[in-house]
């Protein structure tokens, strides 16, 4: 019993000894407070023991609240039929921009000219968001069409009503590669419901629009019309994205800002074209060229 208790009163003089005198400076390199640094021994250096909240639980709290504060302003870009059946007819994500009264989409999510105001009855719509997580779309909103650049499927629309919350644009001009976005959308439209879904990833690589292809052969009008209009930029993000998330906004991760546009058309089309089997890496265009558009049709933004 006496050897027993010598050996405790020994490990606990090298626990607050030792360690008390040798591990805050050991405690400074591996970033914990020196204040725990007598319990590092015990508690095999976990940050959370010792009161650090770990850098992913940081990351995650800050993720849910950039959803919560872009969630209102992501909707379902349509049309509405009262004879249709659904009346609704989903064809992309939008976003709200501007003075919450604009929608930016991509041109291609909207319907033809001779489906829409045809006379049928057949109107752009966007549905409306709530804030409540798990609550679905369900403020029809109609829409007509502000401004498009068909050349870099871009589309701004003007709804009717009270405005909505906006989105702000980065003032940027370059993304970095390598930076953290979310994106939101509504991937697979209806067929999932109309709650938005975020997606998570990083800016793989900042890069041309189009490609040229190995061989004249592989070359269809639309790649080769791509090429003659110049080198535009385009962001391949390493986020996937599915049919209905083009046009929904990629967002900085940091700040919540706008960065790019979802494009799984024009992009994808132009740099893709010369494969049998197109890849499922996602695209966006970068948010200058939306700014452009604004300006071009006098939108107030943000």
């Amino acid at each position: 019993m006496v050897r027993a208790g010598r050996r405790r009163l020994l490990l606990r003089a090298l626990g607050l000894g030792f360690g008390a005198r040798f591990m805050p400076a050991r405690a400074l390199r591996l970033g914990l407070p020196t204040a725990a640094a007598g319990s590092v021994l015990a508690t095999g250096y976990s940050g959370a023991a010792c009161g650090q909240a770990r850098p992913a639980d940081a990351a995650g709290l800050d993720l849910r609240a950039l959803v919560a504060n872009a969630r209102p302003s992501v909707v379902p870009v349509g049309t509405y039929s009262a004879t249709a059946s659904p009346r609704f007819g989903f064809r992309g994500s939008g976003f709200v921009v501007a003075d919450g009264s604009v929608i930016a989409t991509n041109a291609h999510v909207l319907p033809a000219p001779t489906e829409a105001g045809s006379g049928q009855g057949v109107r752009l719509a966007v549905l409306g968001q709530t804030a409540a997580p798990g609550r679905e779309a369900g403020d029809l909103r109609f829409a007509t069409l502000l401004a498009q650049d068909k050349a870099l499927d871009l589309a701004l629309l003007r709804i009717d009503g009270p405005p909505l919350p906006a989105l702000a644009l980065s003032a940027s001009e370059q993304a970095a590669e390598g930076q953290s976005i979310a994106l939101l959308g509504f991937p697979i439209g209806g067929a999932l419901g109309f709650a938005p879904v975020t997606h998570r990833g990083i800016v793989a690589s900042v890069t041309t629009v189009a490609l040229p292809a190995p061989t004249a052969a592989q070359l269809d009008p639309r790649a080769l019309a791509r090429l003659r209009a110049g080198n535009l930029q385009a962001l391949q993000l390493d986020a996937t994205a599915y049919p209905g998330n083009s046009g929904g906004p990629v967002l900085d991760a940091s700040t919540g800002e706008v960065i790019g546009i979802v494009n799984m058309v024009l992009v994808r089309g132009s740099r893709e074209t010369a494969l049998s089997a197109p890849t499922g890496i996602t695209y966006a265009i970068p948010v200058r060229y939306l700014r452009l558009l604004l300006e071009e049709a006098g939108a107030a933004r943000r």
